[in-house]
């Protein structure tokens, strides 16, 4: 079982930064796919960004150029950076995490929807 506590979360004006964090109990974090997702009010969950074993990073259209996603394994930490924020990246934050595995087509990371561990959330309100 994978705990997962997100932080940092809060208000900021249009432009603003706010550097989110996720903090996990497991054991051999560094074995593990991370991903970050979002929630916008009356909106479904959309993926924001996600990082491998290795470090790669993948980041959705929607906050590219705007986002660095980072993990520390040795303090079991996730990092979202996010820059130049705007009213429509108001939302619940996420992170996520599960094992490099086979997922029935292949060994990879999971995608989107087969994350299975999972936060609370952590809210951001971006005001004009």
């Amino acid at each position: 079982q994978v705990r997962l506590v997100e932080s940092g979360g809060g208000s900021v004006q249009a432009g603003g930064s706010l550097r989110l964090s996720c903090a996990a109990s497991a054991t051999s974090y560094s074995s593990y796919c991370l991903g970050w997702f979002r929630q916008a009010p009356g909106k479904e969950r959309e993926g924001v960004a996600s990082i491998d074993r290795t470090g790669t990073a993948t980041y959705a259209d929607s906050m590219k150029g705007r986002v660095t996603i980072s993990r520390d394994n040795a303090k079991n930490t996730l990092y979202l950076q996010m820059n130049s924020l705007k009213p429509e990246d108001t939302g619940l934050y996420y992170c996520a995490a599960d094992l490099f595995a086979w997922y029935g087509d292949r060994y990879r990371c999971p995608r989107n929807d087969e994350y299975r561990y999972w936060g609370q959330g952590t809210p951001v309100t971006v005001s004009s």
